[in-house]
């Protein structure tokens, strides 16, 4: 185990450099000059050639990435280029909004799609399990910002029950307010989530009563229901778990997209602004931040897996002592 361990703690960190090497160097062959957005139209060379000196981005690029890396090491992301304020201060501003929304919509989606997928795998061949399998079909098919437009249709426009979009200005300070105002963000990025978890959680059932322990407990007595709690839920966890994590890491990068759709204030209106003025500091660690997330959710993806499995810690067992 502690040499498994090793080899992904190793693979994690290489990623990471990786990854940081790819999106600086993306980010700085993108057209477009920093400086010139900043400055906008009418200005000199003399004033670009200034700002760039104050930027740092006249510097070489070996040398930037590595004063970027050495800032990140000291805890630093840099200073946004448009509004000079340190690119950690912006980002954890965004924070009360986006970890709310993401968080949230990932907790709904799993007390949702675990049960109706669990249901369509048992039920699949009724009309439960076929109208499960229908609309969560529907569900990946549609796009997560349609799903938003046609809930405030309903919901704002037609009902009026609920805030079209926006944040409090007093933001968590008045709790209902600021809750009333996710509770869209939150059911669009919860139903796409859950369209595709139901899917997974179904196959992973379907798989667990084909197997032979199944038919043999309920030879012995078990009802359905009771032989799969018994003995398919610990090994049908195993492929959900996996399924878990992605859709983790990818709340919220659905929460980016659906923050612009209800004009949220979080990661996702910064990520947007910071691209269209050039801020590069702002959008190389916005998405740093993001690959970080999924790379890192995928590394404890693979040790949960592995302390559900004892399957998998004994193949690479046996494969170590070869």
């Amino acid at each position: 185990m502690s040499r498994y361990l090793l080899t992904r703690v190793g693979t994690l960190l290489l990623s990471l450099v990786l990854a940081s090497v790819v999106v600086f160097a993306v980010l700085r062959f993108l057209p477009g000059d920093s400086a010139g957005t900043s400055l906008g139209v009418g200005t000199t060379s003399d004033q670009l050639e200034q700002l760039r000196a104050d930027l740092g981005t006249d510097q070489p690029l070996w040398t930037q990435y590595g004063q970027w890396v050495a800032g990140l090491f000291s805890g630093s992301a840099g200073t946004s280029f448009v509004s000079r304020l340190p690119v950690g201060e912006l980002i954890a501003s965004k924070l009360p909004i986006t970890l709310p929304l993401s968080l949230a919509a990932f907790v709904v989606s799993v007390l949702v799609s675990v049960p109706l997928g669990v249901v369509a795998a048992v039920r699949r061949r009724g009309v439960v399990g076929v109208t499960v399998s229908a609309v969560s079909q529907l569900g990946v098919a549609v796009p997560v910002f349609w799903v938003g437009v046609i809930l405030v249709w309903i919901f704002a426009l037609e009902a009026g029950v609920l805030p079209p979009g926006g944040f409090p200005r007093q933001g968590w300070e008045d709790p209902a307010a600021a809750v009333r105002s996710l509770v869209l963000p939150v059911a669009t990025v919860a139903i796409a989530m859950s369209s595709v978890m139901v899917r997974y959680v179904r196959s992973a059932t379907l798989d667990v009563l084909d197997q032979d322990y199944v038919r043999t407990a309920r030879s012995l007595g078990y009802g359905r229901w009771h032989a799969l709690a018994r003995h398919g839920l610990r090994n049908g966890a195993v492929p959900v778990v996996a399924i878990l994590g992605i859709e983790l890491a990818t709340s919220l990068l659905g929460a980016v997209v659906v923050e612009n759709v209800f004009a949220l204030p979080g990661l996702g209106t910064l990520l947007v602004s910071s691209v269209e003025g050039r801020d590069l500091p702002v959008v190389q660690a916005l998405v740093l931040g993001l690959t970080a997330l999924v790379l890192v959710t995928n590394f404890l993806v693979d040790l949960a897996q592995r302390g559900i499995d004892p399957r998998l810690r004994a193949g690479s067992a046996l494969g170590g002592a070869r």
